[in-house]
């Protein structure tokens, strides 16, 4: 179901898997054991498509006779096929319900979100009366649960076979959820499923079908025990198309819907810039150079807004949430992020504002054609704004992102804020013109845009490379 050939594996300097081979049958639990440090988790996370190899290709079966490649050391990497997945760390975000994370779950792998059989699945795992609930208002063991359960339910209601990763999915979990955990775990391979355990519960260990030691990056592999009480599994669910991109942008807006005070925020430093703004312009003399300077001083509230750390960035990283949204989602999960956490409706009004408030003494006619066509530096600010929602996500992906220097790397993005401000000025001092020459603000705002598309381009796409 998935094959993992001569792959290699690098933790910073440390090199966690060399020349390393691993496969997954149908109708098998295999367990992952060893020492912590051993490699255990990386490589579940590396079959799951969430590091890079130095070298080896990751195949998973998509048909009786086809296969899709996953993930190699040229950069490639694909999209999963459908499949469950519970992270060491959950891989929840806190303002999620039970309900909402338990659906996502089996939406973006192909599996109709049933209420029936939801509500089945949830009275099964003690979580029935809190499915309502946030996940930041579950206790430990819950929450463990929940995410344990999201990583067997999208197997547990397919009648195809699927595959399952589990990182430590017992670590938290009181007695009757563990031996729930070790009954369903010999019913999905009764059921066809593959499942990849990585642990040191000796009772998982025992219920596994093959136990896989991970010692000094070799793998040394034995016959398990196959010993578990098979569990009753609800019926499966009506299948539909796996939904990742659609799923994550709903996610994300609605996480955003439920608690926009981290958006609300981004608004405050520009409205600071804004009195400040205000204060200042009585002190410009009007003319070209004046002009330049109002329209830098009109659009810096919007580039304030565009450039500020978006909440999702804060989200993602909550439990490695943006890491199981990696591994469901694939290649396309940074290009996604980039568009939902940007900051896409302050910019157009905070640029009207701006200039309402600090052009009272320009003159009318003139503020009458700026107002006309002061939408085109503002939806160009919404390009900066993307690409700098890109940057962020860049570096929190980082290795010690909070070391890392995101202000210098948005330093890149004052150019196009300067071209903007040019266009601007030239609206200001000579009116809307439609030429196509080097300084008319339709090729200056399209040059800021271009410009813009490229820093993004290059923080989403290049580090995949």
């Amino acid at each position: 179901m998935l094959q993992a050939s001569g792959i290699e594996v690098h933790r910073g300097s440390r090199t966690v898997l060399k020349s390393v081979d691993f496969h997954l049958r149908e109708a098998e639990v295999v367990a992952l054991v060893g020492p912590n440090g051993s490699g255990k988790t990386t490589l579940l996370e590396a079959c799951a498509g969430i590091l890079p190899l130095t070298s080896g290709i990751i195949d998973w079966r998509t048909g009786a006779d086809s296969s899709r490649l996953v993930r190699d050391s040229e950069g490639r990497r694909s999209e999963l096929p459908p499949m469950g997945l519970t992270l060491q760390s959950d891989g929840m975000c806190g303002e999620e319900t039970v309900e909402e994370r338990l659906a996502i779950s089996l939406r973006v792998a192909g599996r109709s979100p049933d209420e029936t059989r939801m509500a089945e699945m949830l009275s099964v795992w003690g979580l029935e009366h809190r499915r309502a609930d946030r996940i930041s208002q579950l206790s430990g063991g819950m929450r463990r649960r929940l995410a344990v359960l999201c990583g067997l339910a999208p197997a547990a209601l397919c009648g195809d076979s699927r595959v399952t990763l589990l990182d430590e999915p017992s670590e938290g979990l009181d007695e009757s959820a563990r031996g729930l955990l070790i009954g369903w775990l010999r019913a999905l391979a009764a059921n066809g499923h593959g499942v990849v355990v990585a642990t040191h519960d000796t009772e998982v260990i025992r219920c596994a079908d093959r136990v896989v030691s991970v010692e000094e990056s070799n793998l040394i592999e034995t016959v398990g025990e196959s010993v578990g009480v098979i569990a009753q599994l609800p019926q499966p669910s009506d299948s539909a198309e796996p939904s990742t991109l659609g799923s994550l942008l709903k996610w994300a807006f609605r996480m955003e819907i439920r608690n926009p005070i981290d958006t609300i925020g981004r608004a405050t430093p520009a409205l600071v810039a804004l009195l400040l703004a205000y204060a200042l312009v009585g002190e410009i003399d009007m003319g070209h150079a004046g002009n330049g300077m109002l329209a830098a001083l009109v659009l810096m509230p919007a580039f304030i807004t565009a450039v500020v750390s978006p909440a999702l960035v804060r989200r993602l990283a909550e439990a490695d949430c943006g890491r199981w949204w990696s591994a469901v989602v694939g290649p396309m999960t940074r290009p996604v992020n980039s568009l939902a956490g940007a900051s896409l409706i302050l910019p157009i009004p905070l640029t009207y504002l701006s200039w309402l408030v600090l052009a009272g003494s320009f003159d009318a006619d003139a503020s009458s054609e700026v107002l006309r066509w002061l939408w085109l530096p503002a939806v160009a600010m919404l390009d900066v704004a993307i690409a700098a929602a890109a940057l962020h996500l860049l570096v929190a992906d980082l290795r010690r992102a909070s070391a890392a220097a995101a202000s210098l790397l948005l330093l890149v993005l004052v150019w196009p804020f300067l071209e903007l401000s040019d266009a601007l000025a030239v609206i200001m001092t000579d009116g809307m013109s439609f030429g196509l020459g080097m300084g008319d603000p339709l090729v200056t705002c399209l040059i800021a845009s271009l410009t813009s598309a490229l820093v993004w381009a290059v923080a989403v796409f290049l580090p995949e490379a």
